[in-house]
């Protein structure tokens, strides 16, 4: 098992503007992490993975790690397509709800003709799909009728579910893991705070996760999803529970050279 870690540019909500984009990748650089992309700036349709953004992208990525959010809602084929070669370019996985890909949680699917076109079309461009948050037992189901197919193990939601318990996530997607969205919440609402609140998730249920995970030769990206407070606090804190505390493997370094670099919003 390797893990390499980015940070959700939803730690920037509300504090993005059309021109922080760059300055927010160089922050996260600095600390050592890489970078998942949402696909909008919080408030603005606007999509960053339009082809007319992609050589933004490109140069403010240059030698990060990145992960792609899918688009929300329920994106076209045509908006599928574009950011399946977007992820193409960067090099990054997607992480998908099963919205998305046109498959309503918790009820039978009469055709997943939507969701294969999809999952042909990450394929054949070679970019891993990951599915996220859902029931445990509707996410087990789309991955058995699509084998390249990958989950993304969201610990928030996995602590919310009142069928299914927090190792039965775990049990049932780790094989398949190839991202995680690491967050945590008081088990009444996701509201995606920083990972090890007194009183979230427990630390037997993060031993459990990391424990299991390690039992197969999976390439996982760990990404620390959390909205606002600071974004330098937040990923402190974060970073300071699963690294120093619960030694999850191949920490994050802070850079040479960019002691100085701190975010400040323009």
């Amino acid at each position: 098992m390797r893990i390499r870690y980015v940070v959700s540019t939803m730690v920037f909500w509300w504090r993005e503007n059309h021109l922080s984009f760059e300055q927010e990748c160089q922050f996260l650089n600095s600390l050592g992490f890489g970078v998942e992309l949402w696909p909008n700036i919080k408030g603005h349709d606007e999509c960053r993975y339009e082809r007319q953004n992609w050589p933004r992208l490109v140069a403010a990525t240059e030698g990060m790690l990145v992960a792609m959010h899918s688009r929300d809602g329920e994106p076209t084929i045509e908006q599928w397509n574009e950011q399946i070669e977007c992820a193409k370019l960067l090099g990054a996985n997607i992480v998908a709800s099963l919205r998305s890909l046109g498959i309503p949680d918790g009820s039978e699917l009469d055709s997943y003709a939507f969701a294969a076109e999809v999952v042909k079309l990450a394929e054949d461009n070679q970019v891993k799909l990951c599915l996220e948050a859902g029931r445990l037992s509707t996410l087990q189901q789309v991955g058995e009728r699509f084998e390249s197919l990958w989950y993304c193990f969201d610990t928030g939601y996995a602590n919310l579910d009142p069928e299914f318990a927090f190792k039965q996530y775990v049990d049932g997607l780790a094989p398949r893991v190839a991202h995680l969205h690491l967050t945590d919440n008081y088990g009444q609402m996701d509201d995606h705070e920083p990972p090890g609140l007194r009183g979230g998730i427990s630390r037997k249920d993060w031993d459990y996760l990391l424990e299991t995970l390690g039992k197969y030769d999976n390439d996982l990206v760990g990404s620390l999803e959390m909205c606002p407070c600071m974004p330098a606090v937040m990923i402190r804190q974060a970073s300071e529970f699963l690294f120093d505390e619960l030694k999850w493997p191949n920490k994050p370094q802070r850079q040479p050279g960019y002691a100085g670099v701190a975010y400040n919003p323009i």
